[in-house]
């Protein structure tokens, strides 16, 4: 039996308040006309900075501006649409992996090897079809395959930017302060930017000193300022807010399946998910307000992250929607990459 999904390009992507598990439930009924069952979403094809071109072979082909590098991708198991002469002769540089990289979730470090080329670092723009809705990224290879960038995180970039604006907009109009939006595991910071240039009032964590201070450059390159930088870890400062009674209007998750706090606290995903969700319910407003969880986790699905949501936050408090899916990236042979699961709660 053949499960619909709908795959909405970022401008025309639809919202449900029907649970994932109603559709379900519907569809098993005979309602097979539901092709909503699933939400995927792409980023928009108008983001001339970013392009998947091909994935298979556990490897997928990307440009980031003016260049085209290789990376593993675990998730791309079926064949590569292009020979591997096309990919050496496109790309400037591939991702190598060491020894035990990606096993048990884990990354160990890699190296790049260089084929053209190319410049260190460099910087690529988002300019969304959303008026407002734009600033710039600087790039860079880690040697743990990333360049500082989630492409797939665009589809919440705008959701983000939608919310908080249209919060915005509702507290100019009433005399209230800005909106506060937190952004926990905030890494380089693309969804603080869009929160920032929506007009709120930004909070930016995550434990890595290097990343917050990427983070902070890439909010001068774009021409933003006044974002609060805290190097910290998530849990303990969720804990610490939820003691204090502050609440905030829009808060971002991103939880990595492991980590280190800046003094050593360890994070481990399965173990913490949901203490950090209880202390994230307890911060959240409780009306006019907006929720957005990320998992990357191979073992996590949308059905498991709207479970947990609506558990720790739907129960005894009205909301307005909450919808799940999965992001991913299209290739230019329609090939979908699955990369996260999402879960969007509007209250």
């Amino acid at each position: 039996m053949l499960i619909s999904a709908n795959l909405a390009i970022f401008g025309e992507i639809q919202e449900f308040n029907i649970s994932l598990q109603d559709k379900i439930l519907r569809f098993y009924q005979g309602e097979k006309n539901l092709t909503d069952m699933i939400t995927i979403e792409s980023p928009g094809k108008f983001w001339q900075d970013y392009e998947l071109i091909d994935s298979g072979n556990f490897e997928k082909l990307e440009r980031f501006g003016n260049y085209i590098m290789a990376r593993p991708e675990p998730k791309a198991i079926w064949d590569k649409s292009l020979t591997d002469n096309d990919w050496n002769r496109m790309m400037h540089t591939r991702f190598r992996a060491g020894a035990g990289f990606g096993k048990s979730g884990k990354e160990d470090c890699g190296t790049w090897e260089r084929r053209k080329k190319m410049d260190e670092q460099w910087y690529i723009k988002y300019n969304s079809t959303t008026p407002g809705l734009n600033f710039t990224l600087r790039l860079g290879l880690t040697s743990f395959k990333h360049v500082g960038v989630f492409p797939e995180q665009s589809s919440n970039w705008e959701f983000i930017y939608r919310q908080t604006r249209a919060l915005v907009e509702k507290a100019e109009k009433e005399g209230l302060p800005k909106p506060k939006v937190l952004n926990l595991f905030a890494y380089t910071g693309a969804a603080s930017l869009a929160a920032k240039a929506a007009g709120a009032d930004v909070t930016h964590l995550d434990s890595v000193r290097q990343v917050v201070t990427w983070a902070r450059g890439n909010m001068e390159a774009s021409g933003l300022d006044n974002i609060r930088w805290i190097l910290e870890d998530a849990l303990k400062f969720a804990r610490r807010e939820a003691k204090r009674g502050n609440s905030y209007q829009g808060i971002i998750l991103d939880p990595p399946a492991y980590g280190h706090g800046p003094d050593g606290e360890k994070w481990k995903l399965d173990e913490c998910l949901n203490e950090m969700l209880k202390c994230v319910s307890a911060i959240l407003a409780p009306k006019d307000s907006f929720l957005v969880l990320n998992l990357y986790s191979n073992g996590y699905s949308a059905v498991l992250g709207e479970t947990i949501v609506k558990q720790t936050f739907c129960k005894d408090i009205e909301y307005k929607a909450l919808d799940c899916g999965e992001l991913a990236l299209e290739d230019r042979f329609g090939k979908n990459l699955p990369l996260s699961i999402v879960v969007r709660l509007q209250r």
